[in-house]
């Protein structure tokens, strides 16, 4: 029998409950729902195997670039793009937001990432409001793509078996009756100390009411979660036509990873995903000696920018398999990367000189107009932020902004 009592459906005979995808036919209003992928990695891409030296719609794929020449349509190649900062390895972690850490107080949404702005908007309509995958192994912690408002890094999902689970493995009842237990005791706990800290405001000095105000913050943040996983608490997950993944390392989990991904998208169990691949990638499953790192500081020298290639060329190879896999699953109007915007990159531009000037960049999916290698000036009146880029993608999501971080408008000449 066919219920269409939540925002959910689900096909439920003999007790078995079946949460479906996203389907056409089962919304009055068919509405196409918007999603966002991001996808980033800590050591950035050695620039001359990946930017195109032609711009437009002919424009060339370098050696990085060619395992996504089948998907020349249904993407975009930036250049020029950057966040103005410095900083190396620890201005890498402002990819997705604008804004080091470091700089977060002056900012009025602090470094609140991409992800996590367009997540604020999604409420209780998914399970998981978002997910942030990846691997935290490598120099200074990895990417640390993912903060949000409060200034709070969202730690990623390390392993395929911990995504698996949370999306697919049901609790137990016995589970649900601790996690049920443990909800009203941090609700309780909560209100006891919110209501302790509000009684404190008119005692405090300027710089103390901000401090308290952060707290509120991240205390809101908490209190949005407890709700949510209170509403979600007793809805069956959906349930995976495959078996459960074994953990293999950074490098094997990859496609993995991937998979698992598009299913969440695919099962509405998420609109927005994060995948931050990080430094620690095992060099030897893929017949390189010499650590990820070192070699991303290659000195020109040809046989470490020759093994560096290897690495990266993994990467954009796993990432082309990712849009195959969208692009085949069937969605309202369309593909599943028809109706994904996904973005790919890193927020170094230079891993051998640590520069973070000319960010590599390609937008996948998504109700744009593809095809075309954009280079914008890196300097001068006609330089565009990234941030730009990002508030192009908020509005395509549904959020009614004018600014992002340091961007202020729309990229110009991308629709």
């Amino acid at each position: 029998m066919l219920f269409q009592n939540t925002r959910r459906h689900f096909l439920r005979a003999s007790g078995v409950s079946l949460a479906l995808p996203f389907l056409e036919s089962l919304h009055a209003a068919a509405k196409r729902p918007a999603r966002l992928v991001c996808i980033g990695n800590c050591l950035g891409f050695h620039a001359p195997s990946f930017f195109p030296a032609k711009t437009g719609a002919d424009f060339d794929t370098p050696h990085l670039l060619e395992p996504l020449a089948p998907y020349k349509k249904d993407l975009t190649v930036f250049s020029g793009l950057d966040h103005g900062v410095k900083g190396g390895h620890f201005a890498v972690h402002a990819f997705l937001s604008g804004v080091r850490s470091v700089d977060a107080k002056g900012m009025p949404d602090g470094n609140i990432s991409i992800d996590q702005r367009a997540a604020e908007t999604i409420g209780g309509v998914t399970r998981f409001p978002s997910l942030t995958i990846g691997s935290e192994d490598g120099i200074h912690g990895g990417c640390m793509m993912s903060w949000n408002r409060s200034g709070t890094r969202v730690r990623p999902i390390q392993r395929p078996k911990e995504l698996f689970r949370k999306l697919f493995v049901d609790e137990t009842t016995e589970d649900l009756t601790k996690v049920k237990d443990g909800l009203r005791l941090q609700g309780s706990i909560l209100d006891s100390v919110n209501a302790d800290a509000k009684s404190l405001q008119g005692k405090l000095g300027a710089r103390d009411r901000q401090k308290l105000d952060e707290y509120f913050h991240s205390v809101r943040d908490v209190e949005k979660g407890i709700e949510l996983r209170e509403k979600w608490a007793t809805v069956p997950k959906p349930k995976a036509n495959t078996k459960e993944p074994e953990d293999r390392g950074l490098v094997n989990d990859i496609p993995v990873l991937y998979d698992l991904m598009a299913l969440a998208i695919q099962t509405d169990s998420t609109r927005i995903a994060t995948f931050e691949i990080a430094g620690g990638f095992e060099a030897s499953v893929l017949g390189v000696r010499k650590d990820y790192h070192a070699l991303s500081h290659h000195g020109q020298e040809p046989e470490s920018i020759a093994n560096l290639l290897k690495l990266e060329r993994y990467q954009t190879e796993q990432f082309a398999r990712f849009l195959e896999k969208m692009k085949s699953i069937d969605d309202v109007d369309g593909s599943l990367l028809k109706n994904t915007m996904i973005l790919f990159g890193s927020g170094m531009g230079n891993g051998n000189s640590h520069t973070n000037l000319n960010l590599p960049i390609v937008v996948a999916g998504g109700p744009f107009r593809h095809g075309e290698h954009k280079a914008y000036p890196l300097t001068g009146a006609g330089k565009q932020p990234l941030c730009n880029l990002y508030v192009t993608l908020l509005q395509r999501f549904g959020l009614e902004l004018d600014h992002f971080a340091l961007g202020t408008s729309t990229l110009r000449d991308f629709a």
